[in-house]
């Protein structure tokens, strides 16, 4: 039987999945063909969605991008009639197509069962190997050869920092406690990311399974799932597939036969950033205001409601049932001696493939962005990454060469992060690019500390009079010491890494602020208040298009006779610049 997989993850929604899977069950309504139409989550290529994947009975695929919904008969007739259309193939394992090549890159471990199976049906999962390293675990290894197992894989946590994760498990299960807590962090707010969400939409009960292993590792018998509200299709999923474990019983009391009881909730957050902090997130859970706390204790020691607890993110999880099924030595084969596997990338900004990609760590930058990313989107050149989110730090391009693993990335200025990445060309301002994120963490802040809490507004002060042609050079003597105290002088992790972006831009762009400050110009033509907009006499015709099109009235002149644009009107809008069709606006 032939099987039609939809993408319905909420970027194929987004684009239109809902109305092609609509179009297609018309299509078929009433029809004799052996056609069965399953619905899959992110399959990673977001930048060709709507997905559509034809299976044939001998397992050989392809995926249609771009797909609209009054085209759909015809393909899955063409298809059907054994001509399967050529056009609009991003992925084949018997046509030729554009993605193969970057496809075949890849390793796919957290990503393994992304927008192969139903996430929403638990046979899905159970056909696919699905809560067989849950049986393994609890049935044939004791739980210190479980933590022994995640430490020679070599597994470091996901989520930023890349803890070892074994030894983390070590701790929490050294602590002697009548009670004791597992958490899963998906708390997932850097702009630009969207890993955590689709592993969560696309295979929820993974995550259950590597939390359920990690309960008995440490003796919990109790966990949460902190997922931000925002994320509603991620917490559906994550509802039904708690409901189904609990159901066939991998969840709940005497799991297998066993008796080992793990009952697992869902906390729902309301979109504080720092609540990805993993003392913020844990006063959250227990109902108070989201602050970090000091540490020592630490979790392991004294976490929710001061019990031993563990807290891993999304992607972390995500990789334990793999690595108890199949072995340590069989994940720490990729990557490098200290960043072991495989590592989740949310690529985004000015490349060509957008979306959800999974590299063996170790891999060049150059590699992911050229080789995996497909390029550049525009025209213009590389001209930097920003890895890690407000946290992280920006990348210029002639570190392209530096290989991702925690490491490597570390010693340019940037972090590793929770896999964020987004992809700049040289149209982009990294003056303004350090502003956006010192905009977003001072938001986020919550206050507790004073040098996170006004040193991230005095940052962000500068940075805007420096976008504004406003800044005296001085001001990056004051930008780096305001950087060296937040650092020193805050609490968690958003106050410690919050100044990354300005450090990394003053270091490897530092010309860029020269030129706002001295020459008071945007060499990217992005800051308004620096850009001028002026009409070429001898290119203008006097076609009026511009004047007619100006909001703001802010361009004069008679018809087949050069224009002018009064500068303080202009808004900067660029309007003219868009329609004019003899080139005769000129932006600098």
């Amino acid at each position: 039987m032939t099987t039609i997989k939809v993408g319905l993850a909420s970027c194929g929604l987004a684009a239109g999945a809902g109305e092609v899977l609509t179009a297609i069950e018309k299509h078929l309504a009433g029809k004799k063909h052996k056609i069965e139409v399953k619905h899959t989550a992110c399959i990673g290529m977001c930048f060709a969605e709507p997905l559509v994947e034809f299976v044939s009975e001998n397992n050989e695929s392809i995926i249609y991008g771009y797909v609209e919904p009054e085209k759909v008969g015809k393909l899955i007739e063409d298809y059907l009639t054994g001509n399967p259309q050529k056009e609009n193939v991003v992925i084949s394992d018997i046509l030729d197509a554009a993605e193969n090549k970057n496809y075949a890159k890849q390793e796919r471990i957290v990503l393994r069962n992304c927008g192969r199976i139903n996430p929403e049906s638990i046979d899905d999962y159970l056909a696919n190997n699905g809560y067989k390293s849950l049986e393994k675990a609890i049935k044939e290894m004791t739980r210190e050869e479980i933590i022994d197992e995640m430490k020679k894989s070599g597994l470091r946590g996901r989520g930023g920092a890349g803890f070892p994760t074994g030894l983390k498990w070590q701790f929490a299960y050294n602590s002697k406690s009548d009670k004791k807590y597992i958490v899963c962090n998906a708390d997932e707010g850097d702009p630009g990311a969207f890993m955590d969400r689709s592993v969560l939409e696309g295979d929820p009960h993974s995550i259950l399974e590597g939390m359920a292993i990690g309960a008995y590792a440490i003796g919990a018998d109790e966990g949460y799932i902190y997922c931000r509200a925002e994320y509603p299709m991620a917490i559906r999923h994550l509802e039904k597939a708690i409901a189904d474990a609990r159901e066939r019983g991998f969840l709940g009391s005497n799991i297998m036969g066993t008796d080992f009881n793990f009952i697992l909730h869902i906390k729902e957050g309301a979109g504080a950033f720092v609540c990805g902090e993993e003392t913020a997130l844990m006063a959250s859970i227990e109902g108070e205001r989201g602050m970090p706390r000091i540490r020592p204790p630490f979790p392991a020691q004294s976490g929710l409601w001061g019990k031993p607890t563990n807290i891993n993110n999304v992607e972390t999880f995500a990789n334990v049932a793999w690595i108890i099924l199949n072995g340590s030595a069989a994940y720490s084969k990729f990557g490098t001696k200290k960043s072991a596997g495989t590592k989740v990338f949310a690529l985004a900004g000015k490349i060509k493939n957008s979306g959800l990609i999974e590299v063996p760590m170790g891999m060049p930058l150059k590699d992911v962005i050229y080789g995996v990313g497909g390029g550049m989107k525009t025209d213009k050149p590389f001209k930097g990454v920003q890895l890690g989110g407000p946290s992280g730090g920006c990348v210029p391009a002639h570190l392209l060469d530096t290989i991702v693993d925690y490491d490597s990335i570390t010693s340019t200025g940037a972090i590793m992060g929770s896999g964020g990445m987004v992809v700049m060309d040289t149209g982009t301002c990294m003056v303004d690019v350090a502003r956006f994120f010192l905009n977003f963490t001072q938001n986020e802040s919550c206050g507790k500390c004073t040098f996170c809490r006004v040193g991230t507004k005095r940052m962000l002060e500068i940075l805007t009079r420096i976008t504004e042609g406003k800044g005296k050079m001085e001001d990056l003597d004051t930008l780096q010491d305001l950087a060296t105290n937040i650092i020193k002088g805050s609490l968690c992790g958003l106050g410690q890494t919050a100044p990354n972006p300005v450090l990394t831009t003053l270091k490897y762009f530092k010309d860029e602020y020269i030129a706002h400050i001295v020459d008071k110009k945007c060499p990217a033509g992005v800051c308004v208040n620096l850009m001028k907009y002026e009409v070429i006499e001898d290119k203008c015709v006097g076609c009026t298009a511009c004047a007619r099109k100006c909001p703001v009235k802010a361009i004069s002149g008679s018809v087949k006779n050069p224009h002018f644009i009064d500068q303080d009107k202009c808004i900067k809008c660029g309007i003219c610049f868009d329609v004019c069709k003899f080139n005769a606006i000129q932006k600098s």
